[in-house]
């Protein structure tokens, strides 16, 4: 099986109209933007640039050179000018008298912040040096597959002057810092001809005197690059196909299966969240020939390896006889082995200075037939690590296909992980939120209550999966919720909750989606007002369908991911003061919701073993944001208590003891509590959000 080529070549999109209304700052944003919007050229949060600019001095007003190069952190592609940390040249020069040798090299990086130009906040990343002292005004620094797969090789240097034929020099491997950042000068000053510089196992700078021109010297080495590996590459890649791909959706299926099993057993320490991976590149690789020994290699380049650990896990699984219980039951072993593994080499490998050990579980891994999984602390981490990975395949097909790959030494990728600057990095990190990790799903996601509920678990940490009936709505929902938290932390499936295949569905979705599900907010609903002797059977069988046959078929689901997770997990139904209080004329809808909090009763009793909590929140008279009262509903309760249908709100307001009304975003904040750790020791509680209704005190 070979990999498809990419459909369109790499090519310059520069637009000079655009471009020439535009300061040198702004051409940096703009020739930053267009190279992090092709991940061929670099990956998310990898790489960066820089100019050289002459700017007024604001104390002096004297004109001074300024290095302007992307901060610490950020993304490229989508990176803003306060992106960029700005910093006197002339002080970057000057520090040269304060270094003192490898040894000393980390304390270099105390001294940047006294090189800040006009008090600029943004932090100056470590690979400042690495663009301050080459002898060019425009400088990028990139890590494309192509250029990546050289610099791998074993033979990387001499490949670097065939295919470039002495347009690009080349320094073998060495940590980014400040010392790489001197020979780097040394280089570009004594070769003033050179394009650029292949740095070993790690990727690529280029350079030039203009904006556009280092732009499309950096595309046009990138195609060299493709176009001579393509032309030269062994065939079959990774010595050929041992194994088939199991059918599309057998994969997902499989993969939905495996997750939360899986998640379970990483996420002792810390919640982890999933990603899954089955394109081509990724299937040709776990099929192939020299899955094993590769994978034990690790990866080369840096910014791969920071996100995709030492090396992957390769799951046991032979898809042309598939056995998933045999899978399961050597999956402690292997992952024992694994961690026991990692920690060996963290022996091996420590400084005196070094960080303590960190988690020690895998976050790639690579299932035969099936694809890749990749776990990590959020669910934008996760599928970030999975890409990386997918770039480091490319790099192994292509340094292979010509040579011989060389993945990273293993102490200069210790050295890496463990730098104390990676370290202090990681301690500036704020504090995860209180659902850091957790999944939540919400049916009835598209309501008034459902959006707001999801608002507030994704505020707090939470990836959301929602699910409604209303395709229309729930899209709507969905595209808003994702303005708020992100698209990697909201999903969405239009599923009706009364159908048990599609209950399965909604589940299998979170679980490849996320990897498993934590908190489930059983929310759907619908409501009905008629006399007794007026209300239908149909009527009585769509309340019970919904509010009754629809939670049941939901908890049992989820239950049974949360009890194969072995992590606890939290249900909260959002069900009704009608629940505990009859009223006349709706006795389908309150014996509907009665049932819910009994059903909430039981399954808090099957629950508490394994550490499953299940509450209860009784709204009233939510009106505001609620797609029930947009309806029949509302026309029917003004009937039924004899007043018009624009009173309804004043009315229920009144009827409370504080006389308040209800809102959607008070019936999340109760479900917030209830879900978060805040309630850990509450299990069969209802809490009403009424604005106090003595009827309803609950005893």
């Amino acid at each position: 099986m070979n990999v498809p080529k990419q459909k369109e070549p790499i090519s310059s999109l520069w637009d000079d109209s655009l471009a020439a209304q535009m300061s040198e700052p702004e051409l940096l944003l703009y020739r930053s933007n267009l190279l992090g919007s092709d991940l061929r050229i670099t990956n998310f949060g990898g790489g960066n640039t820089s100019a050289k600019v002459m700017m007024a001095d604001p104390l002096s007003g004297e004109q001074v050179e300024v290095l302007w190069v992307k901060g610490s952190g950020g993304d490229l592609g989508s990176i803003k000018l306060d992106g960029f940390s700005t910093l006197y040249m002339d002080k970057l020069r000057a520090l040269k008298q304060r270094y003192r040798g490898l040894e000393h090299e980390d304390e270099m990086v105390s001294y940047l912040p006294h090189c800040t130009f006009n008090l600029n906040p943004r932090a100056a990343s470590i690979d400042t040096p690495l663009h301050a002292y080459i002898a060019r005004k425009h400088v990028d620094h990139m890590h494309p597959d192509s250029v990546i797969a050289i610099a791998a090789c074993a033979n990387s240097r001499e490949l670097t002057q065939k295919i470039f034929e002495g347009e690009l020099g080349w320094l073998p491997w060495q940590r980014p810092g400040y010392d790489l950042g001197l020979k780097l000068e040394e280089v570009s000053k004594a070769n003033p001809a050179l394009k650029g510089i292949i740095l070993e196992g790690h990727g690529l700078f280029t350079w030039g005197d203009t904006a556009r021109s280092c732009y499309e010297n950096t595309l046009a080495v990138i195609k060299r690059a493709g176009e001579w590996l393509d032309a030269h590459v062994r065939q079959p890649s990774f010595g050929g196909a041992v194994a088939q791909p199991l059918p599309a959706e057998e994969r997902a299926a499989f993969a939905a299966r495996l997750m939360p099993l899986l998640r379970g057993k990483i996420s002792k320490d810390e919640f982890k969240l999933g990603h899954f991976d089955d394109q081509d590149a990724v299937l040709e690789f776990v099929c192939s020939r020299d899955l094993q020994p590769l994978a034990a290699l690790g990866t080369s380049c840096p910014d791969h390896f920071l996100r995709t650990k030492i090396r992957p896990f390769v799951v046991d699984f032979d898809p042309a006889q598939p056995d998933f219980d045999k899978l399961v039951a050597g999956l402690d072993a292997a992952l024992e082995a694994y961690r026991a593994d990692y920690t060996a080499y963290y022996e091996r490998c420590k400084r005196a200075n070094s960080p303590a050990v960190r988690d020690a579980n895998p976050i790639i891994y690579l299932i035969p037939g099936v694809g890749m999984l990749s776990f990590a602390k959020d669910k934008a981490t996760a599928r970030i690590a999975g890409e990386f990975y997918v770039n480091a395949i490319n790099v192994m097909r292509g340094a292979n296909g010509v040579d011989k790959y060389v993945g990273l030494p293993e102490q200069e990728a210790f050295d890496i992980e463990y730098w104390l600057l990676e370290e202090a990095k990681l301690q500036r990190m704020p504090k995860p939120k209180s659902l850091a990790g957790r999944i939540a799903l919400v049916t009835g996601g598209a309501g008034g209550i459902g959006q707001a509920v999801a608002k507030q678990l994704l505020q707090e940490g939470a990836c959301v999966l929602l699910t409604d009936i209303d395709a229309e709505a729930l899209a709507e929902a969905q595209g808003a919720l994702a303005k708020v938290a992100g698209k990697d932390n909201v999903a969405s499936v239009v599923a009706n909750i009364t159908s048990e295949e599609a209950v399965d569905e909604i589940l299998k979705a979170s679980a490849l989606q996320f990897g498993g599900v934590d908190l489930l907010i059983s929310n759907a609903g619908i409501a009905s007002s008629a006399p007794l002797e007026d209300t239908t059977l149909e009527v009585w069988n769509r309340n019970q369908d919904i509010l009754v046959k629809g939670y049941f078929l939901v908890s049992r689901a989820a239950f049974r991911i949360m009890k194969q997770q072995k992590l606890g997990g939290a249900m909260v139904f959002v069900a009704s003061k009608n629940g505990l209080v009859a009223s006349a004329g709706a006795s389908a809808y309150c014996t509907a919701k009665a049932a819910e909090i009994h059903l909430a009763r039981c399954i808090a009793l099957e629950g508490a073993a394994h550490g499953i909590r299940v509450n209860v929140v009784n709204p009233d008279a939510v009106i505001r944001g609620s797609r029930i009262w947009d309806g029949k509903w509302k026309e029917e309760r003004a009937q039924s208590n004899k007043i018009g249908a624009d009173d309804v709100e004043e009315f229920y307001r009144q009827r409370s003891m504080l006389k308040l009304s209800v809102l959607p975003e008070d019936i999340a904040e109760a479900v917030y509590f209830l879900a978060s750790d805040k309630a850990g020791k509450s299990t069969g509680n209802i809490l009403n959000v009424d604005a106090g209704n003595a009827g309803a005190f609950t005893r």
